[in-house]
């Protein structure tokens, strides 16, 4: 049975593993981020949020498989709104389909409306369809869209693409 539950500290390693693994996985849809040399910070940071909250883990007899990371935005600028945002989600593949996303994101939801905030803001890359129909069935809907290009260099140009 799995359950989902507040990260603890010693999960850091284990949700760093699947961070990386999500990282790689998300390169096919055009993230630019890179995995493995990113692990140390991403295990910082989990590890901050273990003990600060913003981290919960799906567990399947003891063994972590799936993880979200939110917290409250903050930043200086005055806002009409309080936002949560949901950084990651992510679920390992052979634990797909069986609702452990949804309750991931369920306690995200739960912990960010008991913290106070009016809106919840995450992101999932265009091309990445199962992402995007997840958080549209959730009742998420596109609320701001980024752009990007490469910039034609010696190294390439625009049109090898």
């Amino acid at each position: 049975m799995v359950a989902v539950e507040t990260a603890t500290p010693g999960d850091a390693d284990a949700v760093a593993d699947l961070w990386v693994d999500l990282a790689r996985e998300q390169r096919r849809y055009g993230s630019h981020l890179l995995a493995d040399p990113n692990r140390d910070a991403i295990r910082e940071s989990v590890a901050h949020h273990a003990v600060e909250g913003g981290l919960s883990v799906a567990r399947d007899s003891g063994d972590v498989v799936g993880f979200v990371r939110y917290g409250v935005e903050e930043g200086p600028l005055a806002v009409a709104v309080t936002h949560g945002v949901v950084r990651d989600l992510y679920v390992a593949p052979a634990h797909r389909r069986s609702g452990i996303g949804s309750t991931l994101l369920d306690a995200a939801e739960a912990a960010l409306r008991d913290s106070g905030v009016d809106v919840i803001r995450l992101e999932a890359l265009a091309a990445n369809d199962d992402a995007v129909r997840f958080y549209e069935d959730r009742g998420y809907h596109p609320h701001r869209i980024g752009f990007e290009r490469e910039v034609e260099t010696d190294k390439h140009s625009r049109a090898e693409r």
